[in-house]
Protein backbone atom coordinates (compact mmCIF):
# COMPACT_ATOMS: atom_id res chain seq x y z
CA UNK A 1 0.00 0.00 0.00
CA UNK A 2 1.58 3.52 -1.01
CA UNK A 3 2.08 6.11 1.99
CA UNK A 4 -1.14 8.07 0.41
CA UNK A 5 -3.18 5.10 0.57
CA UNK A 6 -2.17 4.29 4.05
CA UNK A 7 -3.04 7.93 5.39
CA UNK A 8 -6.85 8.40 6.00
CA UNK A 9 -7.90 11.60 4.45
CA UNK A 10 -8.94 14.49 6.39
CA UNK A 11 -12.59 15.49 6.08
CA UNK A 12 -12.68 18.52 8.53
CA UNK A 13 -10.08 20.15 10.27
CA UNK A 14 -10.19 23.06 12.93
CA UNK A 15 -7.11 25.16 12.94
CA UNK A 16 -7.20 27.43 15.73
CA UNK A 17 -10.28 28.19 16.13
CA UNK A 18 -11.89 30.85 18.24
CA UNK A 19 -15.56 31.68 19.18
CA UNK A 20 -15.83 34.51 22.04
CA UNK A 21 -19.27 35.59 23.53
CA UNK A 22 -19.35 39.34 23.83
CA UNK A 23 -15.84 40.12 22.62
CA UNK A 24 -14.53 43.22 24.02
CA UNK A 25 -16.71 43.62 26.97
CA UNK A 26 -16.16 42.81 30.46
CA UNK A 27 -18.79 39.68 30.50
CA UNK A 28 -16.66 38.15 27.43
CA UNK A 29 -16.70 34.42 27.42
CA UNK A 30 -14.40 32.45 25.10
CA UNK A 31 -16.57 29.94 24.38
CA UNK A 32 -13.86 28.21 21.64
CA UNK A 33 -10.57 28.81 23.15
CA UNK A 34 -7.54 27.96 20.32
CA UNK A 35 -8.64 24.80 19.24
CA UNK A 36 -7.50 22.59 16.67
CA UNK A 37 -8.31 19.14 15.54
CA UNK A 38 -8.97 17.01 12.56
CA UNK A 39 -11.73 14.61 11.57
CA UNK A 40 -10.84 12.10 9.03
CA UNK A 41 -12.89 11.02 6.81
CA UNK A 42 -15.39 7.77 7.81
CA UNK A 43 -14.45 7.97 11.76
CA UNK A 44 -16.54 8.44 15.03
CA UNK A 45 -14.54 11.42 16.39
CA UNK A 46 -16.03 11.58 19.78
CA UNK A 47 -16.40 15.24 22.00
CA UNK A 48 -16.55 15.12 25.52
CA UNK A 49 -16.42 17.48 28.61
CA UNK A 50 -19.37 19.01 30.71
CA UNK A 51 -21.78 20.90 30.19
CA UNK A 52 -20.47 24.65 29.14
CA UNK A 53 -17.54 23.11 28.18
CA UNK A 54 -17.30 24.32 24.51
CA UNK A 55 -18.10 21.18 22.77
CA UNK A 56 -22.05 21.85 21.24
CA UNK A 57 -20.53 25.06 20.51
CA UNK A 58 -17.80 23.50 17.99
CA UNK A 59 -20.49 21.67 16.43
CA UNK A 60 -22.49 24.96 15.89
CA UNK A 61 -19.86 26.80 14.78
CA UNK A 62 -18.71 23.85 12.12
CA UNK A 63 -21.63 24.37 10.46
CA UNK A 64 -21.58 28.18 10.82
CA UNK A 65 -25.03 28.24 13.08
CA UNK A 66 -22.23 30.44 15.41
CA UNK A 67 -19.59 32.88 13.75
CA UNK A 68 -15.82 31.99 14.66
CA UNK A 69 -14.49 35.02 15.54
CA UNK A 70 -10.73 33.40 14.58
CA UNK A 71 -8.90 30.52 13.52
CA UNK A 72 -10.00 28.54 9.75
CA UNK A 73 -12.76 25.57 9.43
CA UNK A 74 -11.64 23.34 6.09
CA UNK A 75 -14.06 20.45 4.54
CA UNK A 76 -12.57 18.58 2.25
CA UNK A 77 -9.35 20.84 2.16
CA UNK A 78 -11.48 23.70 1.42
CA UNK A 79 -11.74 26.80 3.36
CA UNK A 80 -15.96 27.07 4.63
CA UNK A 81 -14.75 29.19 7.60
CA UNK A 82 -16.71 32.58 5.82
CA UNK A 83 -18.94 30.91 3.75
CA UNK A 84 -22.17 32.71 2.64
CA UNK A 85 -25.39 32.43 0.79
CA UNK A 86 -25.52 29.47 -1.94
CA UNK A 87 -22.03 28.64 -1.46
CA UNK A 88 -23.15 27.62 2.94
CA UNK A 89 -26.06 25.71 1.68
CA UNK A 90 -24.17 23.48 -0.78
CA UNK A 91 -22.04 22.71 2.53
CA UNK A 92 -24.64 22.27 4.12
CA UNK A 93 -25.97 19.25 2.27
CA UNK A 94 -22.44 17.31 2.96
CA UNK A 95 -22.62 18.49 6.75
CA UNK A 96 -25.99 18.17 8.65
CA UNK A 97 -26.77 18.06 12.79
CA UNK A 98 -28.63 15.49 14.61
CA UNK A 99 -29.92 17.65 17.64
CA UNK A 100 -30.22 16.77 21.37
CA UNK A 101 -33.75 17.18 22.25
CA UNK A 102 -35.75 15.26 19.34
CA UNK A 103 -38.74 17.17 20.72
CA UNK A 104 -37.61 20.84 20.43
CA UNK A 105 -36.18 20.04 17.17
CA UNK A 106 -38.91 18.91 15.44
CA UNK A 107 -41.82 21.23 14.12
CA UNK A 108 -44.50 20.03 15.77
CA UNK A 109 -47.05 21.27 13.35
CA UNK A 110 -45.20 19.55 10.48
CA UNK A 111 -46.31 16.02 9.37
CA UNK A 112 -43.15 13.45 9.46
CA UNK A 113 -43.26 13.29 5.63
CA UNK A 114 -42.66 17.26 5.25
CA UNK A 115 -40.44 16.78 7.97
CA UNK A 116 -37.90 14.57 6.38
CA UNK A 117 -38.43 16.16 3.12
CA UNK A 118 -37.87 19.54 3.98
CA UNK A 119 -34.07 19.44 3.10
CA UNK A 120 -35.04 17.59 -0.24
CA UNK A 121 -37.47 20.66 -1.29
CA UNK A 122 -34.87 23.13 0.29
CA UNK A 123 -32.27 21.67 -2.33
CA UNK A 124 -34.38 20.44 -4.99
CA UNK A 125 -33.04 16.95 -4.58
CA UNK A 126 -36.86 15.05 -6.29
CA UNK A 127 -38.43 16.06 -9.18
CA UNK A 128 -41.98 14.83 -8.57
CA UNK A 129 -44.31 14.14 -5.36
CA UNK A 130 -43.76 10.01 -6.09
CA UNK A 131 -39.79 10.33 -5.75
CA UNK A 132 -40.13 12.66 -2.74
CA UNK A 133 -42.63 9.84 -1.22
CA UNK A 134 -40.56 7.15 -2.52
CA UNK A 135 -37.51 8.62 -0.52
CA UNK A 136 -39.29 9.18 2.76
CA UNK A 137 -40.50 5.75 2.74
CA UNK A 138 -36.95 4.93 2.00
CA UNK A 139 -35.65 7.04 4.65
CA UNK A 140 -38.28 5.85 7.31
CA UNK A 141 -37.55 2.28 6.64
CA UNK A 142 -33.80 2.50 7.31
CA UNK A 143 -34.04 4.09 10.50
CA UNK A 144 -36.57 0.96 11.51
CA UNK A 145 -39.98 3.40 11.53
CA UNK A 146 -43.24 2.21 9.39
CA UNK A 147 -44.06 3.41 6.49
CA UNK A 148 -47.35 4.58 7.52
CA UNK A 149 -46.08 7.11 9.99
CA UNK A 150 -45.82 9.33 7.32
CA UNK A 151 -48.86 11.05 8.32
CA UNK A 152 -48.48 11.56 11.78
CA UNK A 153 -47.52 14.40 13.77
CA UNK A 154 -44.41 14.55 16.58
CA UNK A 155 -46.37 14.18 19.49
CA UNK A 156 -47.63 10.91 18.54
CA UNK A 157 -44.07 9.30 18.97
CA UNK A 158 -41.99 8.21 21.53
CA UNK A 159 -38.77 10.04 22.28
CA UNK A 160 -36.51 6.93 20.61
CA UNK A 161 -38.78 7.30 17.81
CA UNK A 162 -38.88 11.15 17.44
CA UNK A 163 -34.36 11.03 17.32
CA UNK A 164 -35.51 8.30 14.06
CA UNK A 165 -37.35 10.84 12.72
CA UNK A 166 -34.42 13.72 13.29
CA UNK A 167 -31.52 11.18 12.08
CA UNK A 168 -34.18 10.46 9.14
CA UNK A 169 -34.16 14.13 8.79
CA UNK A 170 -30.80 14.52 8.82
CA UNK A 171 -29.48 12.01 6.17
CA UNK A 172 -32.14 13.31 3.43
CA UNK A 173 -29.46 15.16 1.58
CA UNK A 174 -26.93 12.01 1.63
CA UNK A 175 -24.38 14.12 3.51
CA UNK A 176 -20.75 13.39 4.15
CA UNK A 177 -20.61 14.77 7.63
CA UNK A 178 -23.11 14.75 10.70
CA UNK A 179 -22.28 16.48 13.85
CA UNK A 180 -24.72 14.23 16.40
CA UNK A 181 -25.12 16.52 19.47
CA UNK A 182 -25.78 14.52 22.89
CA UNK A 183 -28.34 12.49 20.79
CA UNK A 184 -29.16 10.36 23.20
CA UNK A 185 -28.64 12.18 26.46
CA UNK A 186 -32.49 13.10 26.32
CA UNK A 187 -33.70 9.65 25.76
CA UNK A 188 -34.39 7.12 28.70
CA UNK A 189 -31.45 4.67 29.38
CA UNK A 190 -33.58 1.50 27.90
CA UNK A 191 -33.36 3.19 24.47
CA UNK A 192 -30.14 5.01 24.02
CA UNK A 193 -28.46 1.99 23.28
CA UNK A 194 -30.57 1.07 19.93
CA UNK A 195 -30.06 4.75 18.61
CA UNK A 196 -26.30 4.66 19.18
CA UNK A 197 -26.45 1.37 17.59
CA UNK A 198 -28.52 2.35 14.80
CA UNK A 199 -25.66 5.17 14.27
CA UNK A 200 -23.08 2.92 13.96
CA UNK A 201 -24.85 0.69 11.94
CA UNK A 202 -25.60 3.73 9.05
CA UNK A 203 -22.15 5.03 9.51
CA UNK A 204 -21.00 2.08 8.22
CA UNK A 205 -23.56 1.48 5.38
CA UNK A 206 -23.45 5.26 3.77
CA UNK A 207 -19.90 5.56 4.54
CA UNK A 208 -20.60 8.70 7.17
CA UNK A 209 -18.28 10.70 9.30
CA UNK A 210 -19.40 11.90 12.56
CA UNK A 211 -18.43 14.17 15.47
CA UNK A 212 -20.18 12.97 18.35
CA UNK A 213 -20.87 15.05 21.03
CA UNK A 214 -22.05 13.91 24.80
CA UNK A 215 -21.10 14.19 28.06
CA UNK A 216 -20.76 10.46 29.10
CA UNK A 217 -17.19 9.08 28.66
CA UNK A 218 -18.27 5.29 28.71
CA UNK A 219 -21.09 5.76 26.00
CA UNK A 220 -18.20 7.74 23.62
CA UNK A 221 -15.93 5.06 23.89
CA UNK A 222 -18.17 2.78 22.68
CA UNK A 223 -19.51 4.81 19.56
CA UNK A 224 -15.61 6.46 18.75
CA UNK A 225 -12.33 5.78 17.16
CA UNK A 226 -10.98 8.76 18.54
CA UNK A 227 -11.84 11.21 21.53
CA UNK A 228 -11.13 14.85 22.71
CA UNK A 229 -11.26 16.20 25.86
CA UNK A 230 -12.97 19.83 26.54
CA UNK A 231 -13.22 22.46 29.77
CA UNK A 232 -13.96 25.70 30.00
CA UNK A 233 -13.45 26.07 25.71
CA UNK A 234 -10.65 24.45 25.44
CA UNK A 235 -9.50 21.31 24.10
CA UNK A 236 -7.67 19.45 26.94
CA UNK A 237 -6.42 16.13 25.67
CA UNK A 238 -6.92 13.77 22.46
CA UNK A 239 -5.99 10.45 21.49
CA UNK A 240 -7.62 6.69 20.37
CA UNK A 241 -10.76 5.70 22.20
CA UNK A 242 -8.74 3.45 24.19
CA UNK A 243 -5.57 5.35 25.02
CA UNK A 244 -8.11 8.37 26.47
CA UNK A 245 -9.94 5.74 28.24
CA UNK A 246 -8.07 3.53 29.41
CA UNK A 247 -4.83 5.77 30.03
CA UNK A 248 -5.92 9.18 30.15
CA UNK A 249 -3.18 11.59 30.95
CA UNK A 250 -4.71 14.71 31.67
CA UNK A 251 -5.98 15.10 35.42
CA UNK A 252 -9.52 16.64 34.31
CA UNK A 253 -9.85 13.27 32.03
CA UNK A 254 -9.39 11.65 35.05
CA UNK A 255 -11.59 13.07 37.23
CA UNK A 256 -14.11 12.73 34.31
CA UNK A 257 -13.61 8.63 34.22
CA UNK A 258 -13.49 8.60 38.03
CA UNK A 259 -17.20 9.98 37.73
CA UNK A 260 -18.37 7.29 35.94
CA UNK A 261 -20.47 4.36 37.82
CA UNK A 262 -19.16 0.66 38.54
CA UNK A 263 -22.30 -1.67 38.79
CA UNK A 264 -20.66 -2.79 41.69
CA UNK A 265 -22.00 -1.40 44.96
CA UNK A 266 -19.04 -2.75 46.79
CA UNK A 267 -16.93 -1.44 44.29
CA UNK A 268 -18.40 1.51 43.96
CA UNK A 269 -18.34 2.19 47.31
CA UNK A 270 -14.57 1.38 47.85
CA UNK A 271 -13.34 3.31 44.43
CA UNK A 272 -11.84 6.89 45.20
CA UNK A 273 -13.11 9.83 42.82
CA UNK A 274 -11.10 12.50 41.88
CA UNK A 275 -11.31 16.03 42.51
CA UNK A 276 -9.96 18.08 39.44
CA UNK A 277 -8.19 21.57 40.66
CA UNK A 278 -8.90 23.75 37.41
CA UNK A 279 -6.25 26.84 38.65
CA UNK A 280 -4.08 25.12 36.50
CA UNK A 281 -6.03 26.49 33.43
CA UNK A 282 -5.52 29.76 34.75
CA UNK A 283 -1.95 30.19 36.05
CA UNK A 284 -0.70 32.07 33.54
CA UNK A 285 1.19 29.05 32.21
CA UNK A 286 2.13 28.80 28.33
CA UNK A 287 0.25 25.31 27.57
CA UNK A 288 0.28 24.05 23.94
CA UNK A 289 -0.65 19.92 22.88
CA UNK A 290 2.09 17.87 23.17
CA UNK A 291 2.36 14.41 21.98
CA UNK A 292 3.50 11.97 24.93
CA UNK A 293 2.32 8.83 22.97
CA UNK A 294 1.92 7.94 19.47
CA UNK A 295 -1.41 10.03 18.33
CA UNK A 296 -2.04 10.77 21.96
CA UNK A 297 -2.00 14.10 23.13
CA UNK A 298 -2.13 16.30 25.92
CA UNK A 299 -2.02 20.19 26.57
CA UNK A 300 1.02 20.90 28.49
CA UNK A 301 4.09 22.56 29.79
CA UNK A 302 7.00 20.46 28.74
CA UNK A 303 7.30 19.46 32.82
CA UNK A 304 3.78 18.22 33.07
CA UNK A 305 3.70 16.17 30.24
CA UNK A 306 7.00 14.63 31.45
CA UNK A 307 4.99 14.56 34.62
CA UNK A 308 1.66 12.86 32.98
CA UNK A 309 4.11 10.22 31.15
CA UNK A 310 5.56 9.47 34.28
CA UNK A 311 2.18 8.85 35.85
CA UNK A 312 1.13 6.19 33.23
CA UNK A 313 3.83 3.96 34.33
Amino acid sequence: MSETQARPKKLVELNDLQLSFNPGKSNEVKAIDHVSFDIYEGEVFGLVGESGSGKTTIGRTILKLYEPTGGEIKFNHEDVTNLKGKALSEFRKDAQMIFQDPQASLNGRMKVRDIIAEGLDINHLVKSKKERHDKVQELLKLVGLNEDHVTRYPHEFSGGQRQRIGIARALAVDPKFIIADEPISALDVSIQAQVVNLMKELQHRHSLTYLFIAHDLSMVKYISDRIGVMHWGKLLEIGTADAVYNHPLHPYTKSLLSAIPVPDPEVEMQRQHIEYDASIETDGQAREMIEVNPGHFVLATPQEAKQYANDQK
